[in-house]
């Protein structure tokens, strides 16, 4: 089973940035435990972080041609505003995990809303860090269905 975690624009700061709202874990932290979760659940997880829209569609087509069992995304500020990312999704065929660290609905207006939340199979947010683990474990659950 193959996953692919996606890390939008500025996780790459995760750890320095707003620590009240995402905790002093760093990127590379988040993506070992999952990677460990992975090995646990048969899953074998490949990360990708990137802070340029096009490359985001661009690894999310690899994904599509990779035939990838699942996708799981954090796209941080994108999730509210990129329809090039959501139409990007929206060509996979396998389950999509929509993520957050903190609870989007709890917090600025604009971020209450997911351009992704039509496409995707399930969302996840509001449970720190832990919210990586709990898309992996979803998405896992989901391709045994």
């Amino acid at each position: 089973m193959r996953v692919l975690m996606l890390h939008g624009i500025n996780h790459n700061m995760f750890g320095k940035r707003d620590p009240k709202q995402y905790g002093t874990i760093t990127l590379e932290q988040i993506d070992a435990r999952l990677h460990k979760v992975g090995q646990e659940l048969g899953a074998e997880v490949t990360s990708f972080q990137t802070n340029s829209e096009g490359e985001m569609c661009d690894r999310i087509h690899k994904a599509y041609f990779e035939e990838m069992d699942a996708v799981l995304i954090n796209a941080g500020a994108w999730t509210h505003y990129s329809y090039g990312i959501r139409d990007a999704l929206a060509i996979l065929t396998c389950p999509v995990i929509e993520l957050h660290m903190s609870n989007i609905h709890a917090r600025e207006e604009f971020r209450h809303h997911s351009v992704f939340a039509e496409i995707v199979t399930g969302q996840i947010c509001g449970f720190g860090a832990d919210s990586y683990e709990l898309a992996l474990r979803a998405a896992v659950l989901r391709l045994y269905a």
